[in-house]
């Protein structure tokens, strides 16, 4: 059983977010808690990408940005899996120096140091220099970078179906079983 935290940056790809959550409630069996932090910046890419505010309609404990209180601020709150989707290069950034001014960086650096498993969902596109070097510090210190690129092998036909092709790798990722294509089991 799983404790995890779902960080949502400002960066563009919440439909990333949005499939994400949608599919760790048809897997409750899985986990024994699932928490939600969104920066005020997610929101508004929510609010202006999905055409909605759904993300306030999600049957988890929600956290604010700068809500030290919450439990996975602390590695004695046992979270396992922290999940960063999508990852902005700023939040990245911070992770990777060990900026801990906000929820998620400070989460991030609990799970780190705790070596339990962080994922990053980076979305932006192309990298320089500095940002890929914030992705070897990361995945240096344990962290895994998983770049929200989408596989089309299972020829998805909604912008759901082609977001899932990532999420349901970040949930492989998670150690968790979901139902999803596999390469090599199709007719």
């Amino acid at each position: 059983m799983h404790k995890i935290v779902v960080a949502i940056t400002g960066a563009s790809g919440s439909v990333y977010s949005k499939v994400l959550l949608d599919k760790l409630l048809t897997i409750k069996e899985q986990w024994t808690a699932l928490s939600v932090v969104l920066t005020e910046n997610a929101k508004t890419v929510w609010q202006t990408e999905l055409d909605n505010d759904g993300y306030k309609d999600y049957p988890v404990k929600m956290y604010g940005s700068q809500d030290f209180m919450a439990p996975f601020a602390s590695g004695s709150g046992q979270y396992d899996t922290m999940i960063i989707i999508p990852c902005s290069m700023g939040t990245l950034g911070r992770i990777a120096t060990g900026v801990s001014n906000d929820l998620i960086s400070r989460a991030a650096d609990v799970v780190l140091k705790e070596r339990r498993k962080l994922i990053c969902v980076v979305r932006d596109t192309p990298y320089n220099l500095v940002h890929i070097r914030n992705m070897e510090t990361v995945t240096m210190a344990g962290g895994i970078i998983c770049p929200a690129t989408p596989s089309f092998y299972s020829k998805p036909t909604t912008i759901e179906a082609v977001a899932a092709t990532v999420v349901d790798r970040v949930l492989d990722l998670a150690g968790l079983s979901v139902n999803t294509y596999r390469w090599g089991n199709h007719k």
